[in-house]
């Protein structure tokens, strides 16, 4: 069992530490909030969503997107549209420190960070192909203590990120810096959004 925990902690480590949508919707929450408990309703939803997906990996959905390819280019399909709103809200937002705009509130953070979680394709077929074929590997409660360490991964990157966001929103008082991150985050996403427009047409 403590294989596939260690197992679990490295794969989930890997596919969460690089720069994506969720970890810059995140970060940006805690950045932009007045309090690190303002930015909770994006941390819990973030979390709340990849414990959904990879339950649902371990427990096989991961062999649904693999027999069905048109599934996976409708995910494509999909996700490069809602990346593009997402670039252009980022772009066109200000930081609530700047006196421009008001931070998101509760709600909206959730409906967010469900969106950019759960409509972004790179997080499903990352959480559901790679760790849900990787725990098939595994048996009975060995398979879900592989599970659970990835879900704990999760949660405590999602904490460890909206508290590195505080941080850097302290130091911001005029709101310049977050204004920049926003921008620099819309052309990330854009750029992603470009690639799996990409990635989209040469699989048609």
């Amino acid at each position: 069992m403590l294989e596939a925990i260690i197992h679990a902690v490295l794969l989930a480590l890997g596919l969460i530490l690089p720069l994506g949508v969720q970890n810059v919707f995140v970060f940006n929450q805690g950045a932009s909030q007045s309090r690190f408990r303002n930015a909770l309703p994006a941390v819990i939803t973030a979390g709340v969503c990849d414990t959904i997906l990879i339950t649902l990996a371990v427990g096989g959905v991961s062999l649904i997107l693999q027999q069905f390819l048109w599934l996976t280019n409708v995910l494509y399909a999909a996700g490069c549209f809602f990346l593009l709103y997402m670039a252009w809200t980022l772009w066109r937002s200000k930081t609530a420190s700047s006196g421009e705009s008001q931070p998101m509130l509760p709600k909206r953070q959730m409906i967010f960070a469900a969106s950019v979680s759960l409509l972004n394709p790179h997080a499903i077929l990352d959480t559901v192909g790679v760790i849900g074929t990787s725990s098939l590997q595994y048996n009975g409660g060995e398979r879900w203590a592989f599970g659970l360490a990835a879900v704990s991964v999760s949660w405590i990157w999602f904490v460890g990120l909206a508290t590195a966001g505080r941080l850097v929103g302290r130091m911001d008082s005029e709101g310049k810096f977050g204004t920049m991150l926003n921008k620099i985050s819309a052309l990330i996403i854009l750029g992603l959004a470009i690639y799996m427009a990409i990635t989209f047409m040469t699989s048609m």
